[in-house]
């Protein structure tokens, strides 16, 4: 079994622009051994499979000591780095961001995401708000001595139609990577964020590893490659995909046991 320290620096160096690693999302220690034995290098959390497979709606409706208990259940299972989804760290002050990372490390994980969101509303933290929480963040990595991956996310782009992504956005974006990479950032989530040109000048100018979200209209992960994508997530897509298959099984059993 590899230490902690070995999968956070396993799991830093598997972030490689033209090379990414494919995080196919799972929600509890039953699904991350199956992507496990499917021959996946790392084991994400996504947040809103995790809140759903627990009877929770996203936006840090799962209780947090919950999460915790899920995420030793996952690490126990599997000897590969485990990285979780933290949604917006479960707190808006730093201290907060701080203590949710350290409880997270404790448990097991190597690296996290951390969106720049303020739960329960549709707005953002100010750049310097979020680069203070992605400070707290990395310096409480920082005191337990563990290289952890943070994945500084945000959700420009989910806010607005895609149809409606261009340059001056794409300039916001990059105004947060810059932010959050002087901060301790580690590599930048843009979820939501599916044109090619745009995410190609985003791999080309962002200072950290970029991390797209595979969802309909994105492009191929062999073109996402090409783009220079060091990370390729698939999110919710997974959880969705299995209740559907689940939902459909059950009704044909129960019609068949109805005749």
């Amino acid at each position: 079994m590899a230490t902690q320290l070995e999968r956070a620096r396993t799991f830093n160096a598997l972030h490689m622009k033209g090379d990414p690693i494919v995080l196919f999302n799972i929600w509890d220690a039953g699904t991350a051994s199956a992507v496990a034995r499917g021959g996946a290098k790392a084991i994400a959390t996504g947040s809103w499979s995790v809140a759903g497979a627990h009877g929770y709606d996203d936006g840090e409706l799962l209780p947090f000591d919950v999460a915790l208990a899920n995420l030793r259940e996952i690490v126990a299972v599997v000897d590969l780095p485990v990285t979780i989804d933290l949604e917006s760290g479960y707190g808006a002050l730093p201290e907060s961001v701080a203590e949710t990372v350290a409880k997270a490390l404790k448990a097991g994980a190597i690296g996290f995401n951390l969106e720049d969101q303020i739960i329960g509303t549709d707005a953002l933290y100010s750049v310097p708000d979020q680069a203070s929480r992605v400070r707290a963040a990395r310096a409480a990595a920082d005191k337990l001595a563990i290289p952890a991956y943070v994945n500084a996310r945000t959700d420009l782009f989910l806010k607005a139609d895609p149809f409606t992504h261009n340059e001056e956005l794409l300039d916001m974006a990059l105004e947060r990577a810059a932010a959050y990479a002087d901060a301790g950032g580690s590599g930048f989530f843009a979820p939501g964020l599916i044109d090619e040109s745009l995410i190609g000048r985003l791999c080309k100018a962002c200072p950290l590893p970029v991390n797209i979200l595979m969802r309909p209209n994105c492009p191929s992960s062999k073109r996402l490659a090409e783009l220079g994508v060091a990370r390729i997530s698939y999110g919710p897509g997974p959880y969705r995909r299995t209740m559907q298959l689940i939902e459909e099984a059950a009704r044909r059993a129960h019609s068949l046991s109805d005749r």
